[in-house]
């Protein structure tokens, strides 16, 4: 029970301390910003590791693709890879729902690093030049989007359907997909306890080419991932 409090008491004082620290990037360069990011992801990885003995494992590294566009659909199950990704991948662009960048202070660094934000279950203008600020992106940075197709945390034995806004990320953007599963929510759920000494891993699979049909892309991403959380959960 220690262990967890202080677990949380260091997370957060990090998180609180390097948002202060880096208050000033908000008006400085977007990449010094970014590398605020890049901390939050070890400091994460460091306060499971120190505090609930956590062994974390990042498998396929080497399928990463370099040299190519792609964007990242990964399963949600926890903070963590909110966080972790950052370090894994280069500084990638988050598609969330907009209500995070109300958040004080901490949305002001979302928007910052280009977040695109959309409105979930409402037409808006922003929602539909949702395609064209995706396209945008890739097409001007290197930085890979990362969306999470179940659109919020879920249990790590969930397997809610993924939603449609993947398969539309992955038709209009023509570019390949990395999926990426993981466990983390055995250790670091969204509700219920933490848990200690066990082995968080991050499998980074095979990508999927672009010029699939849409509904077959999504049917094979989402048996894809929800195929190897089951074998690492």
């Amino acid at each position: 029970m220690i262990k967890k409090i202080l677990f949380l008491f260091f997370f957060y004082i990090g998180v609180i301390f390097v948002c202060i620290f880096f208050l000033p990037a908000l008006i400085l360069p977007k990449k010094i910003t970014l590398y605020g990011g890049k901390i939050l992801g070890f400091w994460s990885k460091f306060c499971l590791e120190i505090f609930l003995s956590t062994k974390i494992l990042v498998k396929g590294k080497e399928k990463i693709l370099n040299n190519k566009k792609f964007f990242i659909a990964c399963a949600h199950q926890s903070q963590f890879e909110t966080f972790f990704l950052q370090w894994i991948f280069n500084s990638p662009v988050f598609i969330l729902k907009k209500e995070l960048l109300r958040i004080p202070i901490f949305g002001w660094y979302l928007k910052k690093i280009g977040s695109i934000s959309i409105d979930r279950n409402k037409i808006t203008k922003d929602n539909l030049d949702f395609s064209y600020q995706i396209i945008k992106h890739i097409n001007t940075s290197n930085r890979p989007i990362i969306i999470f197709p179940q659109a919020t945390r879920v249990d790590v034995l969930d397997r809610i359907p993924f939603k449609k806004g993947v398969k539309r990320i992955y038709e209009k953007l023509n570019i390949f997909c990395q999926p990426v599963a993981l466990n983390s929510g055995s250790v670091w759920p969204k509700s219920g306890k933490l848990e200690e000494k066990k082995t968080l891993i991050i499998s980074i699979l095979d990508p999927i080419g672009p010029g699939m049909d849409p509904d077959e892309f999504l049917s094979l991403l989402q048996k894809n991932i929800y195929e190897e959380i089951d074998k690492i959960v």
